[in-house]
């Protein structure tokens, strides 16, 4: 398939069935996007200590992201330089040295090969400096931290480009704290990937897919997640990245701290009064427990979602693993943590009220796109944004717009035809 196809299968608004149920095109997909872009891996807290490491993926290829004894981050093919073996198994913890288990190759946690079992097998010659690791480009930005195989790839900085400060304020949910991950789940739904990247920026699916969640909230927190009838945004914020305003009064967590505490964060700020926090001190992090009001989606496999990250990671055409990770504030007080978790449960978790739904919409889409392979996926709605509210010389719309799905398939567009 060449790229003046993939050219026709993306027009302004709308894109071709095809992009959801081609294996060709997914395996040119995981080529062009996946590996020549950057790629969110982990989060910084998840290796917080020398020697540390988390095992992730960059696409379909199994990667370790490592933090070495210099502090140092690394990410590293998960593969033996030997006989292809993978040198790690372990979602994360803390090892000074890789071996495989095969033939016994040690690495250093920056990817280095330190032995050879037996090297008098080889030639003379043979140089532990040219079998390390293969390393990947790694660049962090507020915790955040990217991969690329592409080594003269843009800066991580200029490929967020406005995205950043949106992350920023994300991560004010640390509460005066910094922010740390708390745990997270994993599960899988029968779908091509785009169909979730599409899900972060779609409010319009939000009262109807998730009445049952709106059913289950008091009336007070009903208003707050009326995301339709706030004066929210989307606006593209260019390289495919996106974001969703849902809740205008919870874009800056540090903003309005004098309004009233709401009625279901009562308890939690007179337990942190009484465990002495002043006043400030306890609205900022009852706000930040709360939550932001916006959705950021990253192209191409991560979002930082009002209260947690959600990362997806491409399987086969119809086959995608979603990881949603809590997240919450690092030597913060043990009852915000606790209620942070307890959302994030109610909602995103896996007995929740919100996943489940949602992972239904998707293996739905996927299972309808098996019926008119030459029909065109709408991504056309949405009316102007409220006035004065995107950046200027950013296309916005409304908050039921789709203005993020068609920024994220323009970014698709370009990549599959570069």
């Amino acid at each position: 398939m060449s790229s003046t196809d993939f050219a026709e299968m993306v027009r302004e608004d709308r894109a071709l069935t095809p992009l959801y149920t081609d294996p060709g095109i997914f395996d040119v997909e995981m080529d062009r996007i996946f590996r020549n872009t950057w790629v969110w891996v982990a989060h910084a807290s998840d290796i917080a200590t020398p020697n540390s490491f988390k095992t992730s993926y960059v696409g379909r290829e199994p990667v370790i992201v490592t933090r070495d004894k210099q502090g140092a981050i690394h990410t590293l093919l998960n593969r033996c330089r030997h006989r292809a073996a993978s040198v790690c198994e372990k979602r994360k913890g803390r090892a000074s040295v890789f071996v495989c288990p095969y033939h016994g190759w040690s690495y250093d946690p920056d990817g280095r090969l330190r032995k050879v079992p037996h090297k008098s097998g080889y030639a003379e010659d043979f140089d532990n400096s040219d079998f390390g690791l293969v390393t990947l480009r790694t660049e962090e930005y507020n915790g955040l931290i990217f991969a690329t195989f592409k080594q003269d790839i843009e800066p991580l900085v200029d490929f967020l480009g406005s995205a950043r400060k949106w992350i920023d304020l994300f991560m004010k949910q640390g509460g005066g704290y910094p922010v740390r991950t708390l745990g997270e789940h994993r599960f899988r739904f029968p779908g091509n990937w785009k169909i979730q990247l599409e899900n972060t920026t779609d409010a319009y699916h939000f009262p109807i897919v998730h009445k049952t969640f709106l059913d289950s909230l008091d009336a007070e927190a009903e208003n707050v997640f009326d995301v339709l009838g706030h004066g929210g945004w989307v606006e593209d914020l260019g390289n495919g990245h996106s974001v969703m305003v849902m809740i205008p009064d919870l874009i800056d967590l540090d903003d309005n701290l004098d309004a009233p505490i709401p009625q279901r964060f009562a308890d939690l700020a007179r337990e942190l009064a009484e465990e002495g926090h002043s006043d400030q001190e306890v609205r900022k992090i009852v706000r930040a427990v709360g939550g932001t009001g916006f959705n950021l989606n990253l192209f191409p496999n991560v979002a930082c979602s009002m209260a947690f990250f959600r990362v997806l990671r491409p399987v086969e055409v119809d086959e995608t693993e979603i990881t949603h990770v809590a997240i919450g504030m690092d030597g913060g007080p043990k009852a915000a943590n606790r209620m942070r978790l307890r959302l994030h449960e109610h909602f995103q978790g896996p007995m929740g009220f919100g996943t489940p739904d949602d992972a239904e919409g998707w293996e739905r889409v996927q299972r309808g796109a098996r019926a008119g392979g030459d029909q065109w996926i709408m991504l056309n709605r949405g009316t102007d944004a409220p006035e004065g509210q995107a950046e200027a010389g950013h296309e916005a719309g409304d908050v039921s717009a789709e203005t993020g799905m068609r920024a994220a398939y323009q970014m698709w567009k370009r990549m599959m035809t570069a």
